[in-house]
């Protein structure tokens, strides 16, 4: 279960760049982060990396949703939050980079449902599970020097969840190889031995 630190480390994260993206007043903590307005956009890398704050329905990379199913998203995420933790604890003894990428999953999914969860609490502006997701990070990528393409505006949560993914993928596309099976074999060996040394002792 340590890997639940990834997690942990990915919420903190994810939310501390939201909230200073986004802004918040708490008076009696003497907190006043002003944060930037809906479009507003900062270059960081000429037009290659922005900073562009938007909010949006719920789903990942700014990809919208109606209210109708916004609070059924809302469940959702916390029922497949619960059920990593729950496969993540039964999988101790699976390879570490697997339980990893769960993490990550893990991670980036707690960090936007916090989103939608409270935060049309936190600023005034929806009930408890309607909230915005907020997105500010924006990647435009040139072809042939004069289109510029924008990447769908994304967050810290967003790009946990697309690494925990790519790291499965790319555990799957290894089982499936000659390669990945004396990888996947090895790994095996190696943990029935270190169960076997430790049932022995």
């Amino acid at each position: 279960m340590k890997v639940l630190f990834f997690s942990l480390f990915i919420v903190i994260a994810d939310q501390f760049s939201k909230i200073f993206i986004k802004g918040i007043n708490i008076p009696f903590l003497n907190i006043n982060i002003v944060g930037m307005t809906e479009r507003q956009s900062i270059n960081v890398i000429g037009d290659f990396f922005k900073i562009t704050c938007i909010e949006n329905p719920g789903m990942a990379f700014s990809i919208g949703v109606s209210s109708e199913i916004k609070i059924l998203l809302s469940l959702f995420s916390l029922a497949a939050s619960i059920g990593i933790i729950y496969y993540i604890y039964k999988s101790h003894d699976q390879r570490l980079v697997l339980r990893i990428a769960l993490a990550f999953i893990l991670g980036g999914a707690v960090g936007n449902f916090i989103d939608r969860a409270f935060y049309g609490i936190i600023y005034g502006y929806a009930p408890l599970f309607f909230g915005n997701v907020v997105d500010f990070i924006k990647i435009n990528i040139t072809f042939g020097g004069f289109n510029y393409r924008s990447f769908p505006i994304f967050n810290v949560a967003d790009s946990a969840v697309c690494i925990g993914v790519f790291l499965l993928l790319i555990l799957n596309i290894l089982d499936t190889t000659k390669f990945g099976k004396k990888i996947v074999n090895k790994d095996f060996n190696l943990s029935n031995n270190d169960l076997n040394a430790r049932n022995t002792k």
